[in-house]
Order: structure tokens, then C-alpha cells, then sequence
């Protein structure tokens, strides 16, 4: 167990998540000032203006893979099997998702944005691969 370096990357991630919703309120709060949006229409949220659109898309994002991301770094950190090599993992995905949300909001570019989804991906099922290991041989 390697004390709390576990839980780094995931202050990281939550970081980013905190970064986004700012970003994105900054954006709509932009479009309905210039008057390509109004108000009322993020009541239901059924039609996201184009200024803020990637951003909402990215935010979510946020809330798909990453979920897997912290439960797998709860786990390692709850059962002592998180080590140097886990924590690397979990830098390199989150190091991967900084990137990845970058490309997806400013140039939306799938050639470099999927090169970083597969690096976190990969890294994940790492952790969650040494997971198991870890409990198997328990």
C-alpha cells in the first residue's frame, strides 16, 4: 500500500470534471449574452448551443469510462493491492483523459482524440487486470 497516492490521480480527475462544468457554464453564459441561445432552453436541455456543444459532450464523457476509472482505484486502495505500477496506471489515464478532453474541445480531431481514449482504456484494464490478480492470489 502506498499511503494515499492512490487517491491523486482521482483529485486529478475530479479536477478536470470541476474545469469542464466551468467551462461549460462560461460557454453557455457566452451564447446566451451574444444571442445565439436563450435561457430558458437549458431547462430540458434538449438543443445545446454549437458554442458550448463540445464541451457538454466532453462532460459527459466524463461520466462513462471514468466511473470505471475510480471504482478500480477505491478497490486497489481499499485492498491494499495498489502499488507503483497501479498509480502509474492511473496517472496515465488521467493524463489521457486531460488530453483527450483538450482535442474534444477545441478541435474535436477522432485521428488524436482516439490515440488517447485507447491509451486510458488500455491503462484501465491494467488496474482493473491487476485487480484481479491481486485478489486471486489472495
Amino acid at each position: 500500500m502506498l499511503s494515499n497516492a492512490m487517491l491523486w490521480p482521482m483529485i486529478a480527475h475530479a479536477a478536470l470534471v470541476f474545469l469542464l462544468y466551468w467551462l461549460l457554464s462560461k460557454r453557455r453564459f457566452a451564447a446566451v449574452h451574444s444571442g445565439s441561445a436563450q435561457a430558458a432552453q437549458f431547462r430540458e436541455n434538449r438543443q445545446e448551443p454549437l458554442e458550448s456543444l463540445l464541451v457538454h459532450n466532453n462532460l459527459r464523457n466524463q461520466f462513462e469510462l471514468p466511473v470505471l476509472f475510480h471504482a478500480v482505484c477505491l478497490a486497489l486502495y481499499i485492498s491494499t493491492a495498489d502499488n507503483w505500477a497501479t498509480v502509474a496506471l492511473a496517472w496515465i489515464f488521467v493524463l489521457s483523459r486531460y488530453a483527450h478532453s483538450y482535442i474534444h474541445i477545441t478541435s474535436n480531431r477522432l485521428r488524436h482524440r482516439r490515440p488517447l481514449f485507447i491509451i486510458g482504456f488500455v491503462s484501465l484494464v491494467g488496474m482493473w487486470t491487476w485487480l484481479a490478480i491481486w485478489l486471486a492470489l489472495a
